[in-house]
C-alpha cells in the first residue's frame, strides 16, 4: 500500500499539537518516517488541487467579490528551510524569517461565506515573482480559467500598486483598496501640486459621498473616487475605488468589512493545520505541507458550514471522546 496525501491531510486534521512526520510515522504504524519522507518529497501538490477539492463547494454569486492578501508562516527560528526568506509579517510589525503565502479568497456577499480558490508561495528566488505578480496570475486566472463570477476585488494598501490596479481596469472589474496617508494625489484637477492623502481637506458631503481625485503616475484620465472610513477612535482609512458612482460611504465600509475574511482564513489555517510546524528542510516538502494544510482548511470549513458550528469546535471535539473516556476510566490515576 502506497502513502496518499489525503492520508497527511488526516493527520493534520486530527492532530491538535505535534504535526511533525516523526510523531506521524510513530502512530501510522505501516508507514515509516522513510516513506512520508520519500512520498512528500517527490510529490507535487499544486493550487490545482485545491481548485479541483473546493469548487464544487462554492455557492456562487453574481456580485461575489475577490479577496487577495498575504500572510507569513513563521519560521523565525529554522535557519535552513529552502524557501525561509526575511519579510515582513502584518501580525508581527517587523521582518521575521518565515515563508510567504499570497492567497485568494471568493467571498459571497448575501450569506458571508467565503471559499479560499487559489493561493501561491512567495519565492522570488525560485520564480523571479513579486507578490503583485502572484495576485495578478491569480486574478486572471479566476477570469479566464476558473471563470467565476464577481464584481470586485478587494485588496490591501500593499497591492495599490499602478500594475495592478489597471489590470483590474482591463477586466472590467470594481476594486476597493486602501491607500497610504502618504500617498500622492491631486484633488484640484491639476490647478494646484499634488500632495499626500494625509494632507486633504474633506467637505461635510465629501465625508458622505467621496471626492474624486488622480493619483500621482497615473493617466490622466484614471480618475479614482476616495473615501475617508473611520474604523475607530485612532484609525482610519482611505479606501480608493474605480467606481466613480460610488456615493455612499456606507456602502464602501461593507466592501472594507469584506476584505476581513481573508484574515479569518489566516488566522483559522495556521491555529488548527499547523502549517507553521513542518520543519522539513527541502522546499517541496513545505509546499506539500502548506498545500495539505490549506486541503484541511477547506474540509473543515465546509463541515461548519453545513453543521452551524465553528471550525474551532470540531477541531477542538475530536478531543471530546477520548476526555470522557479517560475520565471514566482513567490510565493515569490520581491516587
Amino acid at each position: 500500500m502506497e502513502f496518499h496525501y489525503l492520508k497527511y491531510c488526516q493527520y493534520l486534521l486530527s492532530s491538535q499539537t505535534n504535526y511533525t512526520l516523526t510523531n506521524l510515522a510513530n502512530h501510522l504504524q505501516e508507514f515509516s518516517h522513510d516513506t512520508i519522507n520519500r512520498y512528500l518529497s517527490k510529490s507535487k501538490l499544486t493550487p490545482r488541487l485545491l481548485w479541483e477539492n473546493v469548487q464544487s463547494s462554492i455557492e456562487v454569486h453574481e456580485g461575489a467579490s475577490l479577496v487577495f492578501d498575504d500572510t507569513v508562516s513563521d519560521k523565525r527560528f529554522s535557519s535552513k528551510i529552502e524557501i525561509v526568506r526575511r519579510q515582513y509579517s502584518g501580525n508581527e510589525h517587523r521582518v521575521i524569517r518565515g515563508i510567504g503565502l499570497v492567497s485568494c479568497v471568493y467571498v459571497n456577499p448575501e450569506t458571508g461565506k467565503f471559499w479560499v480558490i487559489d493561493y501561491r508561495i512567495y519565492a522570488p528566488d525560485e520564480d523571479g515573482k513579486t507578490k503583485l505578480d502572484h495576485v495578478a496570475d491569480m486574478l486572471k486566472n479566476v477570469v479566464y480559467q476558473k471563470q467565476l463570477p464577481f464584481v470586485q476585488v478587494l485588496m490591501d494598501s500593499w497591492y495599490a500598486a499602478q500594475k495592478l490596479i489597471m489590470l483590474i481596469d482591463q477586466l472590467g472589474k470594481i476594486y476597493y483598496c486602501p491607500l497610504k496617508k502618504n500617498r500622492l494625489v491631486d484633488d484640484s484637477g491639476g490647478v494646484e501640486k499634488y500632495k499626500s492623502i494625509e494632507q486633504l481637506n474633506w467637505s461635510a458631503v465629501e465625508e458622505k459621498q467621496g471626492k474624486i481625485l488622480k493619483l500621482k503616475k497615473f493617466p490622466q484620465d484614471k480618475k479614482v473616487k476616495l473615501f475617508r472610513v473611520i474604523i475607530s477612535t485612532d484609525r482610519t482609512e482611505y479606501v480608493a475605488t474605480n467606481d466613480l458612482t460610488q456615493s455612499r460611504i456606507e456602502e464602501v465600509k461593507n466592501e472594507c468589512h469584506l476584505r476581513w475574511k481573508i484574515e479569518e482564513f489566516h488566522r483559522e489555517v495556521k491555529q488548527l493545520t499547523g502549517i507553521e510546524s513542518c520543519q522539513c528542510r527541502q522546499a517541496r516538502i513545505q509546499r506539500n505541507h502548506i498545500a495539505c494544510a490549506i486541503l484541511v482548511w477547506n474540509h473543515l470549513k465546509n463541515l461548519a458550514y453545513f453543521s452551524c458550528q465553528s471550525v474551532y469546535k470540531l477541531k477542538h471535539d475530536l478531543l471530546s471522546e477520548y476526555l470522557i473516556s479517560e475520565l471514566k476510566h482513567p490510565s493515569i490515576k490520581m491516587s
